[in-house]
């Protein structure tokens, strides 16, 4: 018996002994980044490091150091005492905002960071903080572009089901059209127009105007359409990035707003300046417009009608009468 007692009293279940065994468990530990030290730049690069203030377009190929120079300009006015949270960096894709925001924190050795994020994704920030809580009870959700273009064929289908019923449909569209109205091309095509619209800031009212006085039934036929679709993306508090960008940039422009947001900033850098669309230069307009900091990074060939300097001296008249001249809508192909 004490045998046995004293055999129980020295026995240790299994995780103890393994626990006995390992005197110390793993722990992954952060490591701060180290130093880094600055590239070696030419002489163009260091002006645009030193760039004192204003509008700037840089403009060089792919590979050329672009984006290494951006990191290098914002760490330089970080380091003459610049606050980083007044500083902003815009780009197009995640995957280039996640390389910037790294890039950044390994060239400022871990210390906070400007904002570095994509045009998208700062539009959002924008609409969400501003949105009208009567209208929108839900946080507003952004459409894939598979769920908008299952959007865009419904409606299509619909118009369809409805001229066989006998019924009235909200859009009329030519005759030449209708044997096209389901098919994936079109469904395409109308999913551009909507876009383009969008980006350069006409609504059903104003693309209906234009298809007036061009004489184009098709484009007053689209019109009506996007009339519906706004419709429907309101009722079911959507939206697509077309529309995010769109009403990012109302916000921006409005007489009581815009102070407020140019006054947060008092540095705004983009990347892939090439990519941009009319409606977000307008949005970089609002941001850092008549003559403030707007550094912007591009690609060789840029359209020079586009350019920081232009965009910065646009006054919002020439900007709608400049929309309102520019066929927005495509070809149409079934």
């Amino acid at each position: 018996m004490s045998s046995s007692t004293s055999t129980g009293s020295a026995w240790n279940p299994p995780h103890r002994q393994a626990r006995q065994r390992t005197p110390s468990a793993y722990r992954l530990v952060r490591t701060p980044p180290g130093p880094v030290d600055p590239p070696l730049l030419d002489a163009r690069q260091r002006a645009v490091v030193d760039h004192p203030g204003g509008p700037l377009l840089v403009l060089a190929g792919p590979g050329t150091g672009k984006t290494t120079t951006l990191v290098e300009a914002v760490a330089a006015r970080i380091a003459k005492g610049a606050d980083p949270a007044r500083i902003l960096v815009l780009t197009f894709s995640r995957k280039a905002a996640v390389e910037l925001r790294d890039r950044l924190a390994l060239r400022l050795g871990g210390a906070y960071g400007p904002q570095a994020t994509t045009f998208h994704s700062f539009c959002y920030a924008l609409v969400r903080a501003h949105q009208n809580s009567d209208l929108f009870s839900e946080p507003l959700r952004l459409l894939s572009g598979p769920e908008q273009d299952v959007a865009v064929r419904d409606l299509l289908a619909g118009h369809v089901e409805l001229e066989h019923t006998g019924l009235p449909s909200p859009v009329r569209w030519p005759d030449e059209l209708r044997a096209c109205l389901t098919t994936r091309g079109f469904a395409d095509e109308v999913r551009a127009v909507l876009a383009r619209s969008r980006e350069l800031g006409l609504g059903p009212d104003a693309l209906g105007a234009f298809a007036a006085r061009t004489g184009r039934p098709d484009w007053k036929a689209a019109a009506a359409f996007l009339a519906e679709y706004l419709d429907v993306l309101d009722m079911q508090g959507v939206l697509d990035y077309a529309e995010l960008v769109h009403r990012a940039v109302l916000l921006a422009e409005r007489a009581e707003f815009t102070g407020r947001l140019s006054a947060r900033y008092d540095a705004v850098f983009v990347d892939e300046y090439q990519d941009t669309d009319p409606a977000q230069v307008r949005l970089l307009h609002a941001l850092a417009g008549s003559g403030r900091t707007l550094v912007a990074f591009g690609d060789r060939p840029v359209d020079l009608r586009r350019s920081v300097v232009r965009t910065s001296a646009a006054s919002s008249t020439s900007r709608t009468g400049s929309a309102q001249r520019t066929a927005p809508l495509p070809r149409w192909r079934c």
